[in-house]
């Protein structure tokens, strides 16, 4: 089993360009499969997770073929329903299939998705808004049987929670309805506009993405398209904790400020210095982080929780206090033995994580618990004073492509030992 060797200490300095967004590229994979023709994706990260969905694509009646970060896929000769369990067991949002199949099949049997353990994720709101359009669906020993035989029609969806997951899942079901689908109180995340742009630029009618209702005008014949998926705004997000917790001077391209303001605004806030423009962002940070005010994650515009780890990772090794408050997800702070073995002073309450910073953590041998908390580990290694080993690399690509050699490209001391 291999891991990252990270000695910390040194100063990051550079330009990175920020590879496509593994939560965007996901749910246009799956959107290929309304088109009956040849779609094309640009910016299309080399990801584990990635490449399971390929599978799946494949294994459904789809060609799939990659050449860099280019994609094709054409879905002409869709002729499966049904995606084994060991397919479904490698990431949790494989479960975006299910609108996708029933919009262009009209039926879909899977079993309940894998990923990241982050506490319960139940798919409730994908399985109510797919029956309000009309979907059957049957739950039998861990297995979803669903059926849209006496025809697939939009209405009104209400959704009781902000859900990413259930509202990709009811738009591209919607899509396949005949009438409109209003989706009220739906998320309002960038990847969630990125999915609708796809979407457009195939033919569909979907207005609202990054709004609380997103209305699709559904049984729109859609045609092969080319698109650009946008850049990783979490992806960006660790680089630049990565260079507040070791300090120096970065810059990330093809990422959106716009996409990353509550972030940003902590990063700020802590003592880093940060320049904007368009798909630009450039961060310098010359001394240790100072604690900040309550972070609190929250559907966006809020606090991701995708970056709550690696925030907290950056600021265990400043000075001051931060307290976290985790809203989204039971166990997500799965990392924080893992920072204590490094020397973190982290207190945990339910929801909520005192982080009192330490000066400069120490390095240790760590394993990642998950794609965040593995990405966490990093940034606190790179800031750590010695050594660190940081194992079970599974996760961390999952989500991020070449993290070691961007990150040496940054000027940071750390390689894979096999």
């Amino acid at each position: 089993m291999s891991y990252y060797e990270i000695t910390g200490g040194r100063p990051l300095s550079g330009s990175l360009a920020v590879h496509g967004a593994k939560n965007s590229v996901l749910p246009i994979l799956a959107a290929c499969l309304l088109v009956p023709g040849q779609c094309v994706l640009h910016n299309c990260p080399d990801l584990s997770d990635v490449s399971a969905t390929l599978d799946i694509l494949r294994l459904l009646g789809c060609q799939a073929e990659r050449e860099g970060d280019t994609v094709w896929i054409d879905a002409s000769a869709l002729s499966r329903s049904e995606i084994p369990e060991h397919l479904m067991r490698e990431m949790r949002s494989s479960v975006i299939f299910l609108g996708a199949l029933l919009a262009r099949l009209g039926e879909a049997e899977l079993s309940y998705p894998g990923g990241c353990e982050l506490g319960p994720r139940p798919i409730d709101l994908h399985l109510s808004a797919l029956r309000a359009l009309g979907a059957e669906i049957l739950e039998e020993q861990g297995a979803l049987c669903c059926r849209g035989s006496t025809g697939l029609r939009g209405r009104e969806i209400c959704l009781s929670i902000p859900s990413v997951g259930a509202t990709e899942n009811a738009m591209l079901a919607a899509c396949g309805c005949a009438g409109v689908t209003a989706i009220v109180g739906a998320a309002q995340e960038p990847e969630i506009i990125d999915l609708q742009g796809f979407l457009q630029a195939a033919g569909a009618q979907v207005t609202g993405a990054g709004t609380p209702t997103i209305t699709v005008q559904g049984g729109t014949p859609l045609h092969p398209v080319e698109y650009r998926v946008m850049g990783d705004r979490i992806a960006a997000a660790t680089y630049l904790c990565a260079a507040a917790a070791a300090g120096g001077e970065v810059e990330m391209t093809g990422a959106s400020a716009d996409t990353l303001t509550a972030v940003l605004s902590c990063l700020e806030e802590a003592g880093c210095t940060l320049h904007t423009a368009p798909d630009k962002i450039a961060l310098t940070c010359r001394g240790p982080l100072r604690g900040i005010r309550p972070v609190r994650t929250a559907p966006y515009p809020g606090f991701p929780t995708d970056a709550q780890a690696i925030l907290m990772a950056a600021l265990a090794g400043g000075e001051g206090a931060t307290m976290f408050v985790e809203n989204i997800f039971d166990s997500r702070y799965r990392h924080v033995d893992e920072l204590r073995r490094m020397g973190a002073d982290i207190q945990v309450a339910g929801r909520a994580a005192m982080v009192s910073g330490v000066g400069r953590l120490h390095g240790a041998a760590v394993r990642s618990t998950d794609l965040r908390g593995g990405a966490a580990l990093v940034v606190a290694a790179l800031g750590a004073e010695g050594t660190t080993q940081v194992a079970e690399l599974r996760h961390i690509r999952r989500g991020y492509q070449a993290l070691d050699r961007n990150l040496r490209a940054l000027g940071a001391d750390i390689r894979e030992i096999p």
